[in-house]
């Protein structure tokens, strides 16, 4: 089947809604309804878990052996380690980034009282003050502050304003949509990937392929600490695709065009023969790819498996400048994810035995293991 057709224009105008809903890790529960909300206007059924992971399925032909794929809904943020004297605010990170990305954001703050804005600065902020100090300051959290737009000098007014240890800071994603398909922003880990979801499952409903077998498409919501695909899979999922970024970067094969296929992370290599499928995929539907190996990188894969899930898995990326920090990715690539994901779920399936948990040899994989075939088959070539 040709790959579909993806509407780019749903995919920006998705992801600009996204990123406009404040998602940090532990405080998701507004986007969540955001996304469910659309799921259901797109004409899918959906699960929501306790704490708000989404499942949501395209019945196929067959129910097993069932297909996913995930992205998550969460995105890095800071918390609110202690009031301090001067009436600031000490942070911790929500997920592993950098205080260098945090020094000057602008902010919401989440209190029991409602939110307030603010902005995270270094100790030595003025260069009229410090001077050449304030380039001396070593870079970390415990050298940065928030600076709280209200009335507050010291932790009394902090606490009566109803600020407290553990309040939850959402970090200001500054999109940008550039009109040469470059889009800057915050947090496109990994709104982006959802949003290369919704545009894959918009064209699936518009187009309504027959799909071989049920799709399950999987919004998590605590990724970015490590634990998001642990608890949201489903008995009959068989293989489980992870939609998220790719590191373009110095050493890297990654690309802000096209898909970047993850062959391994830190935590090993992905499954061997689903890997392969996507390439292939690729070549047959003519979708520019590259292939990378990451080296401190985990995602919704590791964890469902850390989480003892007997299920295949690959991770296909759209490549992001500066991760974690003020990203930049393309929508070439975007695009080419979502037809690359169209292409997945409407292909056939290849090892039917994946319908069960366990059996016999009968049916199981086999990876090619013979020397290769010699490329040059002149007879006087000395190699032969």
């Amino acid at each position: 089947m040709p790959r579909l057709n993806i509407d780019t224009e749903y995919l920006k105008d998705t992801l600009a809604e996204l990123l406009s809903i404040a998602s940090p890790s532990g405080y998701t529960d507004t986007i969540v309804r955001a996304a469910v909300t659309e799921l259901r206007r797109l004409g899918l059924e959906t699960q929501i878990t306790r704490r708000g992971a989404i499942r949501a399925r395209i019945p196929g032909k067959q129910q097993q052996p069932a297909r996913a794929m995930i992205a998550h809904l969460d995105t890095l943020g800071a918390q609110v380690k202690a009031l301090k004297e001067n009436g600031r605010l000490e942070l911790v990170p929500i997920g592993h980034w950098s205080a260098r990305f945090a020094e000057g954001a602008r902010c919401t703050i989440f209190t029991e009282r409602g939110a307030y804005r603010g902005t995270i600065l270094p100790l030595k902020a003025s260069g009229h003050t410090f001077g050449d100090e304030v380039d001396e300051l070593p870079v970390g959290w415990r050298y940065v502050e928030l600076r709280v737009d209200a009335m507050a000098t010291r932790p009394r007014d902090l606490e009566r304003l109803g600020f407290s240890v553990g309040d939850i800071v959402a970090i200001d994603p500054q999109p940008e949509f550039i009109d040469n398909g470059f889009i800057v922003s915050r947090h496109l880990d990994d709104k982006a990937g959802v949003a290369v979801l919704f545009a894959a499952i918009e064209a699936l409903q518009r187009e309504k392929p027959e799909l071989p077998v049920d799709t399950l498409f999987l919004f998590s919501i605590a990724e970015e600490v490590g634990n998001g695909g642990s608890s949201i899979l489903t008995h009959d999922i068989a293989s489980m695709i992870t939609i998220d970024n790719g590191t373009t970067a110095p050493g890297q094969n990654s690309s802000e065009f096209g898909v970047t296929i993850s062959m391994a992370d830190q935590t090993g290599p992905f499954d061997w023969h689903l890997t392969n499928k996507l390439v292939r995929l690729c070549k047959e539907h003519d979708i520019r790819y590259q292939k990378d190996v990451f080296r401190y990188y985990r995602s919704d894969s590791a964890a469902a498996l850390e989480a003892g899930a007997d299920v295949r898995t690959a991770l296909a990326t759209f490549g992001v400048d500066a991760s974690h920090g003020y990203e930049r990715i393309h929508l070439h690539a975007l695009r080419s994810l979502a037809e690359l994901a169209t292409a997945y779920v409407t292909s056939p399936v290849e090892i039917q035995r994946d319908a069960n948990p366990a059996g016999s040899l009968l049916g199981f994989p086999s990876q090619p293991m013979e020397d290769a075939a010699p490329t040059n088959s002149d007879p006087s070539d000395p190699m032969i």
